[in-house]
């Protein structure tokens, strides 16, 4: 098969890259500068960007399945060209898709999907445990975590068990039409993360709690749009039920349990020292 990965430089997109690759699949990956991508070998980077569908006609010719992302990969933005997107595909013969969720309701390109004749299967991570590297900085230089809504709950998951959910959907028969939600193996707070990590590393991390206007002036000083700074608000201070409930969708899908957040501390432990 030829695979078309968007996002492939990203969190979820270069494990995808690299799972695909070691299965023997070709790998094509849509950036905006392929010369900079630094993508693992074997891996083709063709120029174009989602926000532009009349990019993609050379990055989906002769792929037979894409992974898609519904967000603009230079600030974040929801993607509202879904039906040109899906029409380049659907025009290229590209047969099966993946599409990696990114909010709380279907996004314009969730929704072109579903509406076309595509083998769709959506892929709906929780809290990725990788954004627990936005404390990397203060852990290193003072052993200080500083966030907010410490008694929030989330069943956080590793980056590359959304990737290989992704993959088998891919490569797979039986995935057609379904939602997953993934998620991993346990539920933590914020204050248990913060324990877990210290474990880990060998050394006292303190949590220091910051106020709800200190954490939005937070969010906002690192430039996110009053929209994301409302829908973080949303997941953090009343978690929604599906952010904090474990479901066995990673070992059902794939065959193997979910990557632990310890696991997940061990591999990044050079992050953090």
């Amino acid at each position: 098969m030829t695979i078309l990965v968007t996002g492939a430089t990203g969190n979820v997109g270069r494990p995808l890259v690299e799972r695909l690759l070691a299965a023997g699949h070709r790998v094509r990956a849509l950036t905006r500068d392929p010369a900079r991508a630094n993508l693992p070998e074997g891996a083709r980077a063709v120029a174009g960007d989602l926000a532009d569908a009349g990019s993609l006609a050379a990055a989906f010719e002769g792929v037979t399945a894409a992974h898609l992302i519904t967000f603009d990969g230079a600030d974040h933005s929801p993607l509202a060209n879904g039906p040109a997107i899906v029409a380049a595909a659907v025009e290229a013969g590209v047969r099966r898709v993946t599409v990696l969720q990114g909010g709380l309701s279907r996004s314009p390109l969730e929704e072109a999907v579903a509406a076309s004749d595509l083998e769709w299967t959506f892929v709906g991570p929780v809290e990725f445990m990788s954004n627990v590297l936005e404390w990397a900085g203060s852990v290193k230089e003072e052993g200080v975590v500083r966030d907010g809504f410490p008694e929030a709950r989330s069943a956080m998951v590793h980056d590359a068990d959304i990737a290989a959910v992704a993959a088998a959907a891919l490569t797979s028969g039986g995935h057609a039409g379904r939602e997953y939600v993934v998620t991993g193996p346990e539920v933590f707070t914020t204050a248990d993360k913060v324990r877990v990590l210290g474990e880990v590393l060998g050394r006292e991390i303190r949590f220091v709690e910051l106020s709800r206007e200190q954490i939005t002036a937070e969010w906002r000083r690192q430039g996110y749009s009053e929209e994301d700074v409302a829908f973080f608000l949303t997941v953090c201070a009343d978690t929604p039920e599906v952010g904090r409930t474990v479901r066995p969708t990673v070992e059902q899908v794939t065959g193997r349990p979910p990557r632990t957040f310890r696991q997940w501390i061990e591999e990044n432990a050079a992050a953090f020292s």
